[in-house]
């Protein structure tokens, strides 16, 4: 939920966005759409979606989800990424929200890729274990309501295959997480989340200043 990376000034930024970003005319599209959109503060950044985008190739990744799909510019950046036959579950629990981006998957000849659930997530990742597809997945990424991101994130770990990564967002939540005069829940489910998986030797980890905030957390 962040429209550009932390605290980057504006010609900074600028310049990061001229030299760095290959975005399609789909993704284009699909982001421009949303921006003008009620809420649209809530789509990831360009550089995040290029920087997903990027991982899943250096992982050869096939297999994906996503908790939190939004109008969509996520889950396009992450299936434009993925091979012919790679697939990603998105789940979200917006028909509205998600509708908006699915011209756009088509455009890009990428709608087949994506599995849309649409229901509470927690529920659609039980079943996905329940139906036994525990550590087949290469590539997650977390981006929902803040007071489950620990079942989210204890959800996707569980799907990941050794070696896959979690991406989790708004790990920074504007700077809100170091500042101990904000005790809100949201705020609160941040920083539990966060100071798990510092201590978490499950995974190596790493947390980024892209878009608001970004923990890589590479299952051992």
């Amino acid at each position: 939920m962040s429209l550009k990376s932390f605290q980057l000034s504006e010609p900074v930024y600028q310049y990061l966005l001229e030299h760095s970003i290959r975005e399609s005319a789909e993704g284009v599209g699909l982001r421009e759409k949303t921006l003008g959109m009620e809420g649209g503060n809530m789509q990831i950044s360009p550089e995040q979606g290029q920087f997903m985008a990027l991982l899943v190739e250096l992982m050869g990744a096939t297999r994906a989800v996503e908790v939190g799909t939004f109008t969509g510019y996520s889950a396009l950046m992450v299936a434009q990424a993925l091979p012919p036959e790679g697939r990603l579950v998105a789940c979200d629990v917006s028909l509205e929200w998600t509708e908006v981006g699915r011209p756009f998957w088509r455009a890009a000849g990428v709608e087949h890729k994506i599995d849309l659930r649409l229901g509470p997530a927690v529920e659609t990742l039980d079943g996905l274990l329940e139906d036994g597809q525990a550590e087949s997945f290469d590539f997650a990424f977390i981006d929902a309501d803040k007071v489950n991101y620990s079942a989210y994130y204890e959800r996707c770990l569980a799907l990941l295959r050794p070696g896959g990564v979690v991406l989790i967002d708004n790990v920074l939540w504007s700077g809100s997480v170091a500042d101990p005069a904000v005790d809100d829940p949201d705020t609160e489910a941040i920083r539990t989340l966060n100071r798990h998986i510092r201590a978490d030797m499950r995974v190596s980890v790493s947390m980024l200043p892209v878009g608001d905030g970004l923990t890589l957390a590479r299952k051992r």
